[in-house]
């Protein structure tokens, strides 16, 4: 609970930072996630220990905010970001080359050198190989997965690579797209099992919580 109550006070204290929230909110232009969502993503990476690893990243309005994190942190870290690429209509973020806006929308930012860019799906044995040889065992300080309806494959990919008490962020554990009930029964299964601990949502549903293990 007191780590639940502690990230309702970070985000109240981020919307009073009005040059910060302004600059969050830019970033929220680029993202389907709620803005609450779009502040805790920054805050995590602010303050994790570790890199970061973002599955689904659209065309990276999470990822600027996270970039955003890491550079207020000083600190050295990691964000490595997977993006299929995709053709959307949407009336405020349509897109017709996700991967392609992502990276327009990363160097328009100032953060094409901060993030590692990965072309392709996050199952994939290249894309798994890739990620693996970039954070080594228990090196990934942030999760965010933003994709389909199957988490649990990707944290089975990936869980070695999760610190202890890794921070974790999964959209659409609630809300009304087709892929929630599905993802959210996988989530809960995650948590009854002792793998997940949840600590709250986020913008539109966004489930936030941290990694407990195996």
């Amino acid at each position: 609970m007191s780590d639940s109550l502690d990230l309702m006070r970070k985000l109240i204290e981020y919307r009073q930072q009005k040059a910060l929230h302004h600059q969050l909110m830019k970033a929220a232009e680029c993202s389907m996630l709620g803005i609450d969502a779009i502040v805790m993503l920054y805050h995590f990476a602010k303050v994790c220990s570790g890199d970061i690893l973002e599955i689904g990243s659209y065309i990276g309005g999470a990822t600027i905010a996270m970039a955003m994190g890491v550079r207020d942190s000083g600190a050295q870290k990691k964000i490595i970001s997977i993006e299929r690429g995709c053709r959307v209509e949407h009336p405020r973020v349509g897109t017709q080359d996700s991967f392609k806006d992502l990276k327009r929308n990363l160097k328009r930012f100032g953060f094409a050198d901060q993030v590692t860019l990965i072309n392709g799906r996050s199952f994939d044995p290249q894309t798994v190989a890739a990620v693996r040889q970039m954070c080594g065992p228990r090196q990934i300080g942030l999760f965010v997965f933003d994709a389909d309806a199957n988490v649990r494959r990707d944290i089975d990919c990936y869980a070695d690579r999760f610190a202890d008490r890794c921070w974790m962020a999964i959209d659409d554990y609630l809300g009304g797209a087709n892929k929630s009930e599905r993802l959210r029964v996988q989530v809960d299964e995650l948590v009854d099992a002792g793998r997940l601990e949840p600590l709250g949502f986020y913008g539109f549903g966004t489930w936030v919580g941290r990694w407990l293990g195996h």
